[in-house]
């Protein structure tokens, strides 16, 4: 599938599927909008929902490249969008003092486009590839307000700015997702130029058969009643509630320890793998988790 001639939705929930990924409806659409109006999606739902695995299994589907910013406090264009190489600079400053020539032509040489170190915002602009790469900016909302106001030009018009060089503009724009785990507003100008879709907590039913896709190898039982566990957990007043990533570890964890159906005894202590906050881990183990095993172990999923 190429960017220049999307498919549709249909098409998109197949290719994603082939790839392990259950996409629903809603996303498939976003997705095959997003590839039609080349326009950035911005995908928005809690930790461990499948949002940076959507960038990536859509890369792999579009046979390109995947190009991904982390955004953490205090990224600044230096990381995000390009740098000097300093060290080539000053040898070739040396290199030009040496043969006598003036340091103002020196001066004017290094700060041109060989001397700048590429980073994933101008490598995704300023590409040559045969199929536009994918571009990941990933948990945007961990990034301040300074950083988020920095990619409008780059969102509304695909274009960067660096003054020594001047403007960039993509001959042919990536695909842009950003991701958020909400844990911060985003600036409602950054939205109003990205597409919007929020992907919650998958039902019972559509975990197990993500687990099904992604661990075809896991006891049949042992996973319906793993996501029939972790499902209960979410309704609990938890600091972290798991999402499926921490499902599929879980079950990789239980299958590694030859476990074909849960039990208090294997639940208990591998409850770290699915619970990430020390809290959380001691109020399920004190909170009737015998209970909630023999729940999980009484939930029947049948296959579709």
């Amino acid at each position: 599938m190429k960017t220049q001639a999307p498919a549709n939705p249909a098409e998109i929930a197949d290719l994603l599927r082939g790839e392990a990924y259950l996409a629903d409806p809603g996303l498939a659409t976003v997705l095959s909008v997003a590839l039609t109006l080349g326009k950035p999606l911005l995908l928005e739902g809690q930790a461990g929902v499948g949002k940076t695995e959507c960038a990536k299994t859509l890369a792999s589907v579009l046979s390109t490249r995947l190009i991904r910013l982390q955004c953490y406090e205090g990224i600044d264009v230096a990381h995000a969008l390009y740098d000097w190489n300093y060290a080539r600079q000053m040898l070739y400053i040396r290199a030009i003092e040496a043969e006598e020539a003036s340091s103002a032509a020196a001066v004017g040489d290094v700060f041109g486009p060989d001397f700048i170190v590429r980073r994933p915002l101008l490598e995704a602009i300023d590409h040559e590839d045969e199929s536009p790469p994918v571009l990941l900016i990933d948990e945007i909302d961990r990034a301040d307000d300074e950083f988020e106001a920095f990619l409008l030009e780059l969102l509304s018009d695909f274009q960067v700015t660096i003054p020594e060089i001047g403007t960039i503009r993509a001959r042919r724009r990536p695909v842009v997702i950003l991701t958020s785990n909400r844990t911060r507003e985003l600036h409602d100008a950054l939205r109003r130029r990205c597409l919007y879709h929020w992907i919650d907590y998958p039902s019972l039913e559509r975990e197990l058969e993500i687990v099904r896709a992604r661990l075809p190898e896991s006891h049949e039982k042992l996973a319906a009643q793993a996501a029939a566990f972790v499902a209960s957990l979410r309704e609990e007043n938890l600091v972290k509630p798991p999402g499926i990533s921490e499902t599929l570890d879980w079950v990789q964890a239980l299958c590694a320890l030859d476990q074909e159906e849960l039990s208090v005894d294997v639940v208990e202590p591998t409850l770290g793998v699915v619970l990430k906050v020390e809290e959380d881990v001691t109020s399920v183990r004190d909170d009737q988790l015998e209970q909630r095993v023999a729940m999980a172990r009484d939930t029947s999923a049948p296959r579709s």
